[in-house]
């Protein structure tokens, strides 16, 4: 089972980004999906999350506005859009899923990406 992020990249400030993540099994079709981040130096924080069927989407406050998430089950895919992006967005992006419903906190999710790296200048 294996989630694999791409799409980092380094950006300036008030640029945009698009991250996948693509699932191996067609089983996380159905599971809710997370994205994570982690700055250097700091912990894990939640950044944006959607439901099983993709009905149901939800962002941390520093990102609500800026970043989109969506998912194509069809192609076992979860993205996220971002846009207006500031240097604080700067950070290792992670995909995360789990088979018992989204969550904030990073302790929820079962299965983990390895992570792809976001970069914002100034």
């Amino acid at each position: 089972v294996q989630l694999v992020e791409s799409g980092g990249g380094s950006v300036q400030a008030g640029g945009s980004l698009s991250l996948s993540c693509a699932a191996s099994e067609r089983t996380f079709s159905s599971f809710a999906m997370g994205w994570f981040r982690q700055a250097p130096g700091k912990g894990r924080e939640f950044v944006a999350a959607v439901d099983g069927s993709g009905s149901s989407t939800y962002y941390a406050d520093s990102v609500r506005g800026r970043f989109i998430i969506s998912r194509d089950n069809a192609k076992i895919t979860v993205l996220l859009q971002m846009a207006s992006l500031k240097p604080e967005d700067t950070a290792v992006y992670y995909c995360a899923a789990d088979p018992t419903g989204w969550a904030m906190s990073e302790y929820k999710y079962e299965f983990w990406g390895q992570g792809t790296q976001v970069t914002v200048s100034s």
